[in-house]
């Protein structure tokens, strides 16, 4: 159990190193308090002393504070999925993040490292809701993601289908089912009042949803929402949610499902599998176990097992080109084949 006098003592730490001026170690242990102590009393007082640490580090100029872009760590296998979406040049990226606005440079540099080209690119104004006193905004989610990823669908195609990713650090699986079912007109005014108002929804904030909302033509293009497990849920907390929502350990699970969706070829798949294996440390026991896991799950892969194998056996030398792994890759394809019974 979380222990509230540690909790307390981290926070009054931080509180000592923001009043010395020490941002970066403030910022560390207002964080700590957030991530290890989720029912603190104080916690919306850690919040705000989050944001008042990033606002005076930024007012103060200095960029040191946030890591440089190629010190930044992507999720393997993240960058070469996104890349591979958008390579037939027919698809739209919109990332929002739950970084603050002082990190845009060195988010945007990182992007560009990987090979990532987006096309809208939202980040928090943590110090826009500091400074007005709007403290809940500082943490919460669904008054900040769900008018972002609604105003980004408003001049979307009718017939544009979406493939959302989040992880489990927030609740990025709620407002995303929340966001397809409201689009998709399962949803109606009454609920979503109450949920914005559960949610602590600022009025100016639940305003923007209903404006957004009511400019969207009702369609169901939500395809997949792929929820990486960065803090390891089991993947059975999700199963409320239905089949569209799909908890991933990591992205070679994604690519595996959108080829069996049909939004990623064998070739492009492979690629993904290929650069887990040779810069992220993934193996033949990683690859087939993280397989597996989503055929006892009881996602319809076997076919995609087949179109795998096919890509590495045709005549088009595609196991010269991925060359020195495939006989990783032929490993774990033929693990892919058994049938279930």
């Amino acid at each position: 159990a979380s222990d509230p006098l540690a909790a307390r003592a981290q926070h009054y730490l931080g509180v000592c190193r923001l009043q010395n001026k020490e941002y970066d170690k403030a910022q560390a242990a207002f964080l700590q308090v957030i991530r290890t102590h989720p029912k603190f009393e104080l916690l919306e007082s850690s919040w705000y002393m989050l944001a008042l640490s990033q606002f005076n580090a930024a007012q103060a100029g200095k960029p040191e504070m946030f890591q440089k872009a190629a010190d930044k760590v992507a999720v393997p296998g993240a960058a070469t999925l996104i890349r591979e979406l958008g390579a037939a040049g027919d698809s739209r990226l919109c990332i929002v993040s739950g970084s603050p606005k002082q990190m845009r440079a060195v988010l945007e540099e990182k992007l560009k490292l990987d090979g990532v080209k987006w096309d809208e690119f939202v980040l928090k104004d943590n110090v826009g809701n500091l400074l007005p006193g709007r403290f809940r905004a500082l943490r919460g989610q669904v008054g900040y993601k769900l008018p972002a990823i609604l105003e980004s669908r408003v001049n979307a195609p009718i017939e544009a289908e979406e493939v959302l990713f989040g992880d489990d650090a927030e609740a990025d699986a709620f407002i995303y089912s929340l966001y397809a079912d409201l689009i998709a007109g399962r949803v109606d005014e009454r609920v979503l009042s109450q949920v914005l108002e559960a949610g602590g929804v600022y009025p100016d904030d639940a305003e923007r949803v209903r404006s957004a909302w009511k400019r969207i033509s009702i369609a169901d293009p939500v395809r997949r929402i792929f929820i990486h497990l960065d803090r390891l849920t089991p993947p059975a907390h999700f199963a409320p949610y239905g089949p569209r929502v799909v908890p991933v350990f990591n992205y070679f699970q994604a690519a595996l499902v959108l080829l069996a969706d049909g939004h990623l070829t064998a070739p492009q798949v492979i690629k993904i599998a290929v650069e887990m294996v040779q810069t992220a440390g993934h193996n033949i026991i990683t690859l087939s176990n993280s397989f597996q896991d989503l055929l006892r799950r009881g996602l319809p892969l076997q076919q995609a097992a087949v179109a795998l194998s096919q890509a590495l056996e045709g005549p088009n030398g595609l196991i010269q080109a991925i060359r020195p792994v495939p006989d990783i890759i032929a490993a774990f394809t033929a693990s892919g084949h058994p049938t279930r019974n």
